[in-house]
């Protein structure tokens, strides 16, 4: 009788498709501003220090680790749970000079557009739906010699500011910006107070992108872009001393390091200086 029922048993789990006998799997850096992607077999609920992780239907999930996150977080997903460690950074100090004295210190009336536009940003980095293009990979939106990089302690005209939560890449006003992922535009605004020209982009699971600075915008909210179409092109607007991308990426509220999802800087090209629509 045991027999016929392990003999049953084989059979069955055979016929399952692989996906079901999934165990939890990670890919990526688990250090700070580190992205992870994780695959589990579909309808496996899963946690990250007791928090609902989305989960796609395929099995796939994304977490991401700010930038002084903790050393120790727990994953659950369903009866596997792991203890994950955490590996420290050290940030560089890097002091921008040039400022204008009005970004520096702005007037009642600023703050109130600053409050406003917040506001316009939170919404739309709010945004949460099943969509896990982040799985598609990320390649970078310019090339060019990156000259600021994620978590750097900066010093505005000698004053501490918050830290760089982006990568810069240093390129000519006009030069063309491409998006690095598949994603919805959630953001489009060409004038914000410390951003300028800014488009933000949710790449499913509340994972987004954002694009800072810009000299002009080319993309609307709601439009769906894959990667490698034209979204912007490259400016000095708003907090800016000079024409350069900022590319800023997080996951829900972790602000997190593109620079470890898109790779080595591949060789620069010549500008590329498109107005939008074609990749």
């Amino acid at each position: 009788m045991i027999t016929r029922l392990l003999t049953a048993l084989v059979c069955l789990l055979a016929l399952l498709p692989a996906a079901a006998l999934r165990a939890l799997e990670l890919q990526g850096p688990l250090v700070q501003g580190g992205v992870v992607v994780g695959r589990v077999a579909p309808g496996t609920p899963v946690t990250l220090d007791g928090r609902r992780v989305r989960v796609s239907g395929e099995g796939v999930f994304v977490i991401g680790f700010d930038r002084d996150s903790p050393a120790t977080h727990t994953l659950v997903a369903g009866p596997d749970k792991r203890a994950l460690a955490i590996k420290p950074r050290t940030y560089d100090i890097q002091k921008v000079t040039g400022i204008a004295q009005r970004i520096m210190e702005p007037t009642k009336a600023d703050l109130e557009r600053i409050a406003r536009e917040q506001a316009l940003i939170d919404r739309a980095r709010a945004t949460d739906d099943a969509r896990a293009d982040f799985a598609a990979g990320f390649r970078w939106p310019i090339t060019g010699r990156i000259s600021g990089v994620y978590g750097s302690q900066r010093y505005y005209n000698g004053v501490p500011s918050r830290p760089h939560y982006g990568v810069d890449v240093a390129a000519p006003v006009g030069a063309t910006v491409r998006a690095p992922a598949p994603g919805l535009v959630t953001l489009a605004e060409p004038d914000l107070f410390y951003s300028g020209g800014t488009v933000i982009i949710d790449h499913g699971h509340r994972l987004s992108s954002s694009f800072l600075h810009l000299s002009k915008v080319l993309v609307k909210v709601g439009q769906r872009v894959e990667a490698g179409d034209v979204i912007a092109q490259v400016g000095a607007t708003g907090r800016a001393t000079g024409p350069h991308l900022d590319w800023r990426m997080a996951w829900k509220d972790a602000r997190v390091d593109p620079q470890l999802l898109a790779g080595p800087m591949p060789p620069a090209q010549a500008p590329d200086h498109a107005t939008g629509g074609a990749k």
